[in-house]
């Protein structure tokens, strides 16, 4: 910035859904992390309660971290292009690792305790969205985060990697409401119907990961809260194209 210009501003609007979606986030992982405790009996590596770990690293890997993963290009907005990517692919990649521990410890326990693996919709659903995830990462990784990729394959890219970003977060958000769903059934089949406390509080976590998903949702779609290229990223942008393309910087 020049000096004595006014500091970069947010968009009207755009901190207050941030906050509103961070809020949900944060109540999320509380709301899931009070029905384990309270009725699931809580959570432990080695014990009969290995699998509780599961559904608070999906929603907090799956969910939460990959909602800011997102978001990350529209909060930091002023920051250096460089900076952010690196963030961006930071949260991602911290969201699979412990999505990985919630898979290994569902997989554990399943062997401990003698339960078939992988026969419901959850788990076709869940184990597919986390193989697109991580090849989603790997790709995004190697064509934006590392030199190397043209940038005509950069742009060609970008729309399949902005769609299956979104695309991505909406069927992990599926997937753990198919969870919660499987998991009620399978521990309170008998009394959900009659509006049992366990019941209603599982239901409102499953509101509550809905409601952050369309927060989340509504900030990445609105088109003016969208990152504006500053302008010495335009000019290292043409630079890029004309070495990697071969164009000449008059053409």
């Amino acid at each position: 910035a020049m000096d004595g210009a006014p500091p970069p501003t947010s968009p009207t609007g755009l901190s207050a859904y941030v906050a509103i979606s961070q809020l949900l986030g944060l109540t999320l992982l509380a709301t899931t992390g009070a029905w384990l405790g309270r009725y699931r009996g809580g959570m432990a590596w080695h014990s009969p309660l290995q699998f509780n770990t599961h559904p608070l690293c999906m929603v907090l890997g799956m969910v939460f971290l990959q909602g800011d993963a997102l978001l990350v290009y529209r909060v930091f907005r002023h920051e250096a292009k460089r900076s952010t990517k690196a963030l961006h692919a930071l949260l991602h990649g911290l969201a699979l690792i412990i999505a990985l521990v919630g898979i290994i410890a569902v997989f554990d326990s399943h062997r401990t305790k003698g339960i078939p693996n992988m026969y419901s919709l959850h788990s076709w659903c869940g184990m597919a969205t986390f193989v697109l995830y991580l090849l989603q990462w790997l790709l995004g990784c190697g064509f934006f985060l590392f030199p190397g990729a043209s940038f005509l394959l950069r742009g060609r890219y970008k729309p399949q990697h902005i769609f299956f970003g979104i695309a991505l977060f909406i069927l992990s958000i599926t997937s753990c409401l198919l969870g919660i769903t499987e998991m009620l059934l399978f521990k309170i089949s008998d009394s959900y119907s009659h509006f049992v406390p366990e019941g209603i509080l599982a239901n409102i976590l499953g509101v509550l990961l809905v409601t952050f998903g369309l927060v989340v949702g509504y900030v990445l779609t609105r088109e003016e809260w969208k990152r504006v290229p500053l302008a010495e990223e335009l000019a290292l942008s043409m630079d890029f194209k004309t070495l990697t393309e071969g164009e000449s910087p008059g053409g």
